[in-house]
């Protein structure tokens, strides 16, 4: 349930998961069963007699009890299955039982949401911890495929398995791997989907030694936490940060305190009071929620602005920062980081629809990064002012673009991977210099315009959704499932044929371009100027009083430029 990212920060990961509670067992229905798929359980047979392909069956005998599947057009096969359940505010626990997800009428349906803002309460429920399993044609039970689960992303407080372009079968079809795709409440969610698949992937011919967590955005900075949950490291052998802002560190203890106490306020119920909580309404607890996110950073600047509800290194669960504030850790698993080129670009461009004028860059860099970092930046070679079409008056908006993607996501991931491969890791870094426009990026002509990959333009074309590719998108999501295919394997994502990705080194990450063949601009990812010469907001005790500076310098400039105030800014 994404609304108790709002009321319970700090159960972003709990170690309290519990065993269920033995009851309410429900009498195992059985379908009409074919006679081969029950001596599928008779090791001497299993191996020659059970192979999920082609015509194979739609149901699997799982640990848990009989998985019923559906198939699609790419010859893979679906299962909708409940992971875990959890009541309001309360941690959740492993699925003991196959069950459908709540409001499943049968194995054709997709799971509810979890609630969130925008989305009409039929597509919702408070018991939302469903995953959707991908299963390519093929496999047998001794096939030992490795499995890739997904995170999606969506700052923590809106998205789901179901979302724009996460369709899994062509993906899991391309890798010849088991695809799963969860929707979450907490981090402890994400740790229970684990172990869940780690229970059940093998009856579908996966191995649960060879589970890759991959995400996106808010999905990879759940990621990153999950990399510093010492418990949690056996659950998975690998793992792939798709736009991870790193920038972000985790929340400390004492903010997740004075979050806390806001929502408290704000729903009107204190901590403890039972009766109060479970009596309030969907509605306003997502109203509460969304009241917080917009005024998080005024609370406590070290949130930021754009997920100031996230994971909080509470030391116990999250151990470290996994940054450049404390001593990195020993580490030892395999990564990905990958970014695209205009991270930033919806954020800026959609903020500001019609031209900057370059003397608002200074200002508006002063209203996020302070005035030591500001003069830095502004005085350095890499966030020239260029002059606009036909040598007009340069845009503001190109440099903040390429500020904000450098800082919040290509610059600190660049610096993660240096300190993981610095500390015992593997990391290839990379960059998409093509994408395919996500679902509503649309609404901001600059992502739509040629050559330019905005933040999520990557997703389609690692699931290889996108409607109607091009030839050189096409070529891309065959390149990439290629290669995703050879690291969730491996842990190596070369592949005979495909340039040579190479992994980073400490001093050089040797970012691999996606989509183009432009070497990738190290700029100010350079080791001496991000993370060192300007500090990264986790860096620092105290960031942004700006929210303030953000206000007042909108009022200033919105009545020549723009129309109504955004609430967002």
């Amino acid at each position: 349930m994404v609304i108790l990212r709002a009321f319970l920060p700090a159960l972003l990961f709990t170690s309290a998961c519990a065993t269920p509670l033995p009851g309410n067992f429900q009498a195992l229905r059985f379908p009409t069963a074919d006679p081969k798929e029950l001596l599928c359980q008779l090791p001497i047979l299993k191996k020659i007699i059970c192979p999920r392909s082609g015509n194979g069956s739609l149901y699997v005998w799982t640990p848990l009890g009989l998985a019923l599947g559906t198939s699609d057009d790419s010859g893979a096969r679906r299962f909708v299955v409940k992971y875990a359940s959890a009541s309001r505010w309360a941690p959740s626990t492993v699925a003991s039982t196959w069950d459908l997800p709540t409001g499943a009428v049968n194995q054709t349906s997709l799971p509810l949401a979890c609630p969130q803002p925008g989305v009409d309460s039929s597509a919702y429920t408070e018991d939302c911890l469903s995953m959707i399993i991908y299963v390519p044609p093929g496999l047998t039970l001794y096939s030992n495929a490795p499995t890739l689960m997904w995170i999606h992303g969506g700052s923590f407080i809106v998205g789901s398995s179901t979302g724009p372009g996460l369709d899994g079968s062509k993906l899991a079809v391309a890798t010849n791997s088991i695809v799963a795709v969860v929707q979450y409440r907490l981090g402890a969610d994400i740790i229970n989907a684990l172990k869940f698949l780690n229970k059940v992937s093998p009856a579908f011919g996966g191995s649960n030694s060879k589970i890759t967590v991959a995400g996106q955005s808010s999905g990879a900075n759940m990621i990153r936490a999950l990399l510093a949950v010492p418990s949690a490291s056996s659950l998975f052998k690998s793992a792939i940060l798709q736009s991870d802002p790193m920038n972000y560190g985790f929340l400390a203890p004492a903010t997740q305190q004075t979050l806390q106490n806001s929502f408290n306020t704000l729903i009107g119920c204190d901590s403890t009071d039972t009766t109060c909580l479970d009596n309030l309404s969907l509605d306003a607890i997502i109203s509460a929620q969304m009241t917080l996110f917009n005024t998080a950073a005024s609370l406590d600047p070290s949130t930021g602005a754009a997920e100031p509800i996230r994971p909080v290194r509470d030391g116990t669960l999250i151990t470290s920062p996994l940054d450049s504030s404390a001593a990195f850790p020993s580490v030892s698993k395999p990564i990905l980081v990958t970014t695209v080129l205009n991270e930033a670009g919806f954020a800026i461009y959609g903020q500001f629809p019609n031209p900057l004028p370059s003397a608002y860059f200074e200002p508006m860099c002063d209203a996020t990064f302070g005035a030591n970092r500001t003069t830095i930046i502004v005085d350095s070679p890499y966030y020239p002012a260029t002059p606009g079409p036909d040598g007009g008056d340069p845009d503001a908006r190109s440099q903040l673009q390429l500020v904000g993607t450098d800082y919040l996501w290509k610059c600190s991931g660049w610096t993660f991977a240096r300190n993981w491969v610095q500390n015992g890791g593997t990391a290839y870094v990379g960059e998409y210099q093509l994408g395919a426009s996500y679902a509503g990026n649309n609404a901001v002509s600059y992502c739509t315009e040629e050559g330019v990959v905005c933040h999520q333009d990557d997703i389609e074309i690692i699931f290889g959704t996108v409607s109607n590719p091009t030839t050189a998108q096409a070529a891309l999501i065959a390149e990439m499932q290629q290669r995703y295919k050879a690291f969730i394997s491996t842990g190596n994502p070369n592949v005979a044929g495909l340039s040579t990705w190479n992994a980073a080194t400490t001093s050089d990450v040797n970012a691999l371009p996606f989509g183009g063949t432009d070497p990738v601009v190290v700029g100010a990812c350079d080791p001496s100027f991000w993370g060192h010469d300007v500090q990264y907001d986790y860096q620092i005790d105290c960031i942004l009083e700006a929210k303030s500076k953000w206000f007042d310098l909108y009022e200033r400039i919105k009545v020549p430029l723009y129309g109504d105030f955004r609430s967002d800014l």
